[in-house]
């Protein structure tokens, strides 16, 4: 099974490098009859036409000496209500003999099966999954920025368009996505679409969306900060949660870190609290994470909600912050006046 890292380079194409050397690996060990099953996300095509050659060689023939597939990991980190045992599982394989062998293996300790006809469709399948994700999250994002333009509370719209029952999917807005999925496989997709000749402007105008709601976050914070005389520069900025997502320890492409990143280089003196990340790096500058109490709070001109941990006590925070700019709701069961809070 090779689960690597597939990032993207700095012109947001596909880094396949761990893909390449996890398989150098694997072909220079595996014995006849073995099972090599790919999980790490990437473009359609992958299987068949970066593996499969360096597999083949020595004469080696799929789905006789070898059997090659492609299953995609399905993780929801901090998501309680699924996992392994009622989630289905794809699985794709380059011969019919190496999509059964998949399955088998697969089926010793996961209950739920679902069988592709090929490593394609299963690969596009995973990479249409987070591209569903990516553009549902960039329309509630510039939703919510036309709300703010319209003085319209955004979480009010969408808890009202999800009394509908039939044709809505309620998704909330925030200061951007994270983790190593929705920011990064779309592209994969929209750089293999352009082989044929085809531009996938919807897929790359929703990655453009979703990466500017940091600066939105920080320009607004500006802002709020400007209708109190406080200039951003100098400012104490009390940020909350820096993992990408809530109740999880991960802060990889977590939008907190951007909008951490601009506003150090605006000035602004920032402190943070998450019981996920003891130190953070922001360039050369290493900082560590405070304990939220009264007096951290009372000492800053504003505390900013980054990522809605549910062990935050939103009551301390609305009591005793000068200002609360809670950029992911997590305010929503705070009971009495909330007269300092703004919402995204």
């Amino acid at each position: 099974m090779i689960c690597v890292p597939t990032p993207l380079s700095k012109t947001k194409d596909p880094d396949v490098s761990y893909i390449l050397a996890a398989v150098k690996w694997v072909q220079n060990n595996f014995k006849d009859g073995a099972l090599i099953v790919l999980e790490s996300t990437t473009y359609p095509g992958t299987t068949e036409d970066l593996i499969l050659p360096l597999l083949s060689e020595n004469k080696r023939k799929v789905g006789r000496d070898f059997f090659l597939a492609f299953s995609p990991e399905r993780i929801d980190p901090g998501n309680k209500s699924f996992n392994t045992q009622n989630t289905f599982k794809l699985v794709g394989g380059v011969t019919p003999a190496c999509c059964d062998m998949a399955k088998t293996f697969y089926e010793q300790s996961i209950v739920k099966i679902f069988a592709t006809s090929s490593t394609r469709v299963a690969e596009m399948t995973k990479v249409f999954e987070n591209v569903f994700r990516s553009v549902n999250i960039a329309l509630v994002n510039e939703l919510a920025v036309l709300c703010d333009r319209m003085g319209i509370n955004v979480y009010e719209v969408i808890d009202a368009a999800a009394t509908k029952n039939f044709g809505f999917m309620a998704f909330y807005p925030g200061p951007g996505v994270g983790g190593h999925c929705i920011p990064l496989d779309p592209y994969y997709l929209s750089w293999k679409s352009k082989e044929y000749d085809l531009h996938t402007r919807f897929i790359e105008l929703a990655g453009e969306i979703n990466e500017g709601m940091p600066y939105f976050v920080v320009a607004k914070l500006q802002r709020i900060l400007n209708q109190r005389t406080q200039c951003l520069n100098g400012a104490g900025i009390l940020v909350l949660g820096v993992t990408y997502k809530a109740d999880t320890g991960d802060s990889r492409q977590s939008p907190a870190i951007k909008v951490m990143e601009l506003l150090h280089k605006e000035g602004a003196q920032l402190t943070y609290v998450d019981p996920y990340a003891e130190k953070l790096q922001l360039g050369e500058v290493e900082f560590s994470g405070k304990k939220l109490s009264p007096s951290l709070l009372a000492e800053c001109h504003c505390a900013l909600i980054l990522t809605a941990h549910s062990s935050f006590d939103y009551d301390l925070i609305v009591k005793h912050a000068p200002i609360v700019f809670d950029t992911r709701n997590g305010i929503r069961n705070v009971q009495g006046e909330k007269g300092n809070v703004i919402l995204l």
